[in-house]
């Protein structure tokens, strides 16, 4: 049973220069015990799409189409049944843990504050008893309750954020590039113990990456996004495997293949930038940086399909059998 679905989710700003799509048409769903990634470049909408699910945006964007959090549309919420399913239901680990840690209040009065505020009932004991719990869980020593974030590596605090998004023991977990400044050791950590967690508490993960990699080995099904829209979707391995998107292919070509060593020293990239979603070009968004773009692609707006079994892409040329895996 999907604990998240967003079904044709759109977001837009609108700042004075004009509308913003920042998320459009979006379909994506988290099962429980499931680990999902998005993968794409920065500016493609990743972090936006997390900020729609708990309505971590500014009043002035508006929202279409419905994200349903164990069954229940987000956007039709009063505020205190939003401030409820925050923490209880859905929670978020932020990326940046060195920023996001209260630099003068120690880490045990920081987990227990949630825990306070949403679980009736609870007292100070019960709270810090429970906190110690989690220390345990990400693999910490408890006697961290009484450390100042400062005293803490980067990797320490990233678990600290994790067991702090655990503290309401909520069904779905997001995660935006929760290893972002750590070294490729202590990302593997962190990302083994996010996927330990998922499966041990059936809990839905959603993790946001630019590197395809990490999430190919760490999740059950891959998103990539390219200017707010998903286009290619599917297992894991099967699209780490098979990218059937020159989007994708793109993506995966940017990193260093370990044994070869043409690839080693010049992976392939790709050329230009991604649009700013304010001003985005007709058809086909990714057609002005695609390798297999024609005149078709400029003008014929493409939406996700299927191509295989449980495979999505939203690019005719793939669709056509061109490319498919």
């Amino acid at each position: 049973m999907a604990v998240l679905d967003m079904r044709d989710v759109s977001l837009t700003y609108h700042p004075a220069e004009g509308p913003v799509p920042a998320v459009r048409h979006v379909n994506l769903s988290v099962d429980a015990g499931e680990v999902v990634g998005v993968a794409g470049e920065s500016g493609c909408g990743k972090s936006t799409l997390i900020s729609t699910v708990l309505r971590l945006y500014p009043k002035s964007a508006t929202v279409d189409g419905e994200v349903l959090v164990d069954g229940e549309n987000v956007f039709d919420m009063k505020w205190n049944r939003m401030r409820a399913v925050r923490w209880g239901e859905a929670a978020v680990v932020f990326q940046g843990a060195l920023h996001s840690l209260n630099p003068i209040q120690r880490i045990g009065k920081q987990l227990v504050e949630p825990i306070l505020v949403h679980e009736k009932g609870a007292t100070e004991a019960s709270a810090m008893k429970k906190v110690r719990e989690l220390l345990d869980q990400v693999g910490l020593p408890t006697r961290h309750v009484n450390a100042y974030p400062h005293q803490l590596s980067g990797g320490q605090k990233q678990r600290i954020m994790i067991a702090l998004a655990l503290t309401c023991d909520p069904k779905v977990l997001l995660c935006d590039e929760p290893t972002t400044a750590l070294d490729v050791m202590v990302q593997a950590q962190i990302l083994d113990l996010l996927k330990g967690i998922a499966r041990e508490r059936a809990m839905g993960m959603l993790i946001i990456s630019h590197d395809l990699s990490v999430l190919s080995s760490n999740c059950d099904r891959i998103a990539i996004m390219y200017a707010g829209q998903v286009v290619e979707q599917g297992p894991a391995l099967d699209l780490f495997q098979n990218p059937a998107h020159p989007y994708t292919r793109a993506l995966m070509g940017a990193f260093p293949t370990i044994g070869d060593g043409e690839s080693r020293y010049a992976p392939t990239g790709l050329p230009g930038d991604p649009p700013f979603p304010g001003d985005l070009p007709s058809g086909c968004s990714f057609h002005p940086r695609c390798p297999m773009a024609t005149d078709e692609c400029r003008t014929v707006d493409v939406v996700l399909e299927p191509i295989a079994p449980g495979r999505d892409a939203a690019c005719i040329h793939v669709n056509q059998g061109v490319g498919a895996p």
